[in-house]
């Protein structure tokens, strides 16, 4: 039996963006569950499973795509941290950022810069109380 929709996308926002994808959509039970479960049948479901991009590329791709709108820090975030979770680099991810740079300003970048150090800094803290 073939996997629904949903099945397929809580095992792809699992494996992208662990607890933090999860919590975005438990976030949003209260006042607007259809857009929680819209997010894992579409974007992770339909979208992050596809074949042609890699996990990788496909983080790339959605990092850069929120860099450009701008005003999507808290998405940006639960993105950086999952590019990491599938294996890129903090290089990797700073330099996305950095690419969109003459495309979209200066403002913006700085912005999803301040996101990742934030993220990265976050990763650093759990692995220090990991070593604890």
């Amino acid at each position: 039996m073939e996997a629904s929709r949903f099945e397929k996308g809580s095992e792809a926002l699992a494996a992208i963006d662990g607890k933090g994808g999860q919590a975005v959509i438990d976030s949003l039970q209260d006042i607007a569950p259809d857009l929680g479960r819209w997010i894992v049948e579409f974007a992770f479901g339909d979208i992050y499973t596809r074949k042609g991009l890699d996990l990788q590329q496909r983080e790339l791709v959605t990092i850069g795509s929120l860099v450009t709108q701008g005003d999507t820090a808290p998405q940006l975030a639960v993105h950086i941290q999952g590019a990491l979770n599938v294996g890129l680099s903090k290089e990797a991810v700073v330099e996305a950022i950095l690419q969109c740079a003459p495309y979209v300003g200066f403002p913006r970048v700085i912005n999803a810069i301040n996101v990742a150090r934030t993220v990265f800094e976050r990763g650093s803290e759990d692995s220090d109380k990991s070593k604890d």
